[in-house]
């Protein structure tokens, strides 16, 4: 029986380890999840469309761009873009943050939007 709790151990072991892993993003998936995004919304350019542009998001303040006409629910969220604030927002955008503008339903999927965060990262930082 040594031999055989051993095994489940090292099973057990080698689940936590990996479990991170399954929740990690991954890019090329998540830049496949923002194509839902792009009707509204430029991650790699500052430009403006029907939604902000997403470019610097990432540390900045919910409803603070100057040049975009952000709902007052958006403005007085005090919301700060993080990975983990902008999952739960993608996950259901009306739930999170109430009288938002926002049309869309939100990501159901966990992976989806841990790739879609992943590729937001790699796109929307300031050039």
């Amino acid at each position: 029986m040594p031999r055989l709790s051993g095994f489940f151990a090292t099973l057990a072991l080698a689940t936590l380890i990996s479990a991170p892993a399954l929740a990690a993003g991954d890019v090329a998936k998540g830049k496949k999840v923002f194509n839902k995004c792009k009707a509204c919304h430029v991650a790699d350019t500052e430009k403006n469309k029907i939604g902000p542009h997403l470019v610097g998001m990432f540390g900045r303040k919910a409803g603070s761009l100057e040049n975009f006409k952000y709902s007052k629910a958006m403005k007085n969220s005090g919301v700060v873009w993080t990975e983990e604030t902008l999952g739960t927002y993608l996950k259901k955008p009306r739930t999170f943050i109430k009288g938002t503008r926002m049309a869309f339903a939100g990501l159901k999927k966990d992976q989806d939007r841990a790739d879609l965060i992943a590729y937001l990262k790699s796109v929307t930082q300031p050039k």
